[in-house]
């Protein structure tokens, strides 16, 4: 009996060219290929004191642990995406072994296929819309005065600051959807995530008016980045924010609608195939490109 588990990065079909010697995945041990019937799972060994289903639930409380585990996890998709076309699987999908991995590809061997023939040719693009908070501050500031202020003078800068602000949002808004309408004219699909908050945020970015992810032909990126760069800098106040070229985490999935731009709920933007027979233990955690927390 071993107490080593199959820790899945991301399913592809076979590679045209082979994965750098030096590459390590989660817990240093380098990535293999397990083929099934034209499908490949990229896995490595993990062991089960880590990676079990109680154990894994337990470390997901320790964000360091986490941080190290997604790093690693990352590292391996992005090694797959310069030679194909991944679809990277949910941070901590882990098998029992090679025959439960097999299992997997062939019970969702339809599905697999369907999603990786959609993202062929393809990368993620994510793009940021931030409204600074100085820009709202500096909109709402009172005019210096050497005289007291007065009850009525201070409602009175109360309500100018706030409609003012008010004003600053609409028109980030207004930019973002636009943008958004764009950017999704040059992409073969589109996801609308929920605004960015929380501790994983920069204090000093301001308030995040838009998250989005693109799927773009690989031979149409040039011209996807020169539109997000013509409106960098046409909006005062507003910074937008590009990353990638990532493997497809928003895609992942069979299509959905998007989320409205007010910021409801949208999808978790990976594949979930751990719920097969042979799973030794899975994380609900989703894992994107670094830098695209959402």
């Amino acid at each position: 009996m071993t107490d080593e588990l199959r820790y899945v990065y991301a399913v592809c079909r076979p590679l045209d060219a082979p994965l750098h010697a030096d590459l390590t995945g989660v817990g240093g041990a380098p990535p293999r290929q397990l083929a099934h019937e034209g499908l490949v799972a990229v896995l490595s060994p993990v062991p089960e004191r880590d990676f079990g289903r109680e154990q894994l639930h337990a470390h997901l409380e320790d964000l360091d642990w986490l941080a190290e585990t997604a790093r690693a996890h990352q590292r391996v998709v992005a090694a797959l995406t310069t030679v194909t076309c991944p679809l990277p699987l949910r941070l901590g999908t882990v098998f029992r072994d090679d025959s439960g991995v097999r299992a997997m590809l062939q019970d969702e061997s339809e599905r697999l296929r369907r999603i990786l023939d959609r993202i062929d040719g393809q990368v993620e693009w994510g793009v940021k819309v931030w409204l600074g908070e100085e820009s709202t501050a500096e909109a709402a500031a009172p005019q210096p005065s050497g005289a007291p202020e007065s009850g009525r003078d201070y409602l009175r800068r109360r309500r100018a600051g706030n409609a003012a602000r008010e004003e600053s949002a609409a028109r980030a808004e207004t930019f973002a959807r636009q943008l958004h309408e764009d950017l999704a004219g040059y992409a073969s699909d589109a996801r609308l995530h929920p605004p960015q908050s929380g501790p994983l945020t920069d204090a000093g970015a301001g308030r995040n008016v838009l998250n989005s992810a693109y799927l773009v032909p690989r031979a149409r990126s040039e011209e996807f980045l020169e539109l997000v760069g013509r409106a960098e800098g046409t909006r005062p106040g507003l910074q937008v924010e590009v990353t990638g070229p990532w493997a497809a985490y928003s895609f992942t999935d069979d299509a959905e609608p998007e989320a409205p731009l007010n910021g409801a709920a949208g999808t978790a933007g990976t594949a979930d195939t751990a719920g097969t027979a042979g799973t030794a233990g899975t994380a609900g955690v989703a894992s994107r490109g670094p830098g695209e927390a959402s």
